[in-house]
């Protein structure tokens, strides 16, 4: 067989993957978390995309959402609590090649690490942010978080929250250079897949929040529009989601929102009730930061190893020269 037929043969193996081939450990989340179907999700995406997992990046903070790079057969990066925003600039920034993703909780995001959220927003580099948002802090076992419902018993607030809750999405929008703003619920799969697959198209910052539902600490929060299909507002555009008749039948509350209206996506933001679901805002002529940065060679593998090995040195002990 020539080097050419093998050399193609290889690019075409290469080229199809499936699921298995991004899934890594098993995940550790609750029965009924709304992250199971999150990973799924964008699983499916990487299979869909054909994206090559040494090519593609998970970077988290801390929660349970962090977890996250641990479930997925590629490289990842389990950060500092409210940090994940610029670990992924600095990976894009030296890589501007790779598909970057960004995985947060509600009060990784949008508590200790709001500061990074919205300049990330004004960057407008090229890569996926994903808000798994539940409205509590989870891994630490019940505190209330920015995005906690009005009322909210937690052991932080034994009394109940006296705060309304902070909406990531209305914040988004109101940020100057936001480039795509989406929401999802975990409770319809099929469109968490194609707004994260939306968001993973566009050239520049993509929000998702993706509202999901805890089974430990906040159990029935969303039980009324779980059960009540019609308190969903499905947004649906040429420009946007483009919404199955088998879909349309459940969920029969539908709009059509052109993404380009920055005004309208600020109206159907600030309604809790129905909540919207698909892609509020899109600016595809906005430029990523990257683009101004972008190095004039790339690292090469010998490089990045001595240069790793170097700053290491400075931190070995001897046991020859300890003892001496």
């Amino acid at each position: 067989m020539s080097t050419a037929v093998s050399s193609c043969m290889l690019d075409l193996l290469d080229d199809n993957y499936v699921l298995e081939d991004y899934q890594s450990a098993v995940p550790r989340w609750c029965v009924g978390c709304g992250d199971h179907g999150v990973l799924t999700a964008i699983q499916r995406l990487c299979r869909d995309e054909k994206l090559r997992p040494e090519k593609t990046v998970f970077v988290s903070g801390i929660g349970c959402s962090s977890r996250f790079p641990h479930y997925m057969s590629t490289y990842g990066f389990h950060g500092l609590h409210g940090r994940a925003l610029p670990v992924a600039q600095g990976v894009k920034i030296k890589r501007p090649d790779l598909n970057v993703f960004v995985i947060m909780g509600d009060g990784d995001c949008c508590s200790i690490g709001t500061a990074h959220w919205i300049h990330a927003v004004r960057y407008n580099m090229n890569m996926t942010a994903i808000v798994l948002d539940n409205g509590i802090y989870g891994l630490t076992k019940n505190q209330a978080s920015p995005t906690s419902p009005l009322g909210q018993v937690s052991n932080t607030t034994p009394t109940g929250t006296h705060l309304e809750p902070l909406n990531p999405i209305s914040v988004t929008l109101g940020i100057r250079n936001a480039s795509f703003v989406a929401q999802a619920a975990d409770w319809i799969p099929d469109l968490t897949h194609d707004i994260i697959q939306q968001g993973f198209r566009h050239k520049g910052f993509s929000f998702i929040r993706v509202l999901q539902r805890c089974p430990e600490f906040l159990e029935h929060r969303y039980d009324e529009w779980v059960q009540d299909p019609d308190r969903m507002l499905l947004l649906k555009h040429e420009n946007g989601l483009d919404i199955s008749p088998e879909l349309g039948r459940i969920y029969r509350n539908q709009e059509v929102h052109d993404p380009s209206d920055r005004n309208r996506a600020r109206e159907i933001a600030s309604g809790g009730d129905p909540i919207p679901v698909g892609v509020l805002y899109k600016n595809t002529e906005l430029p990523c930061y990257e683009d101004w940065q972008v190095p004039e060679t790339m690292n090469s593998a010998e490089t990045v190893s001595a240069f790793l090995s170097s700053e290491f040195d400075k931190f070995t002990i001897d046991p020859a020269g300890a003892a001496g």
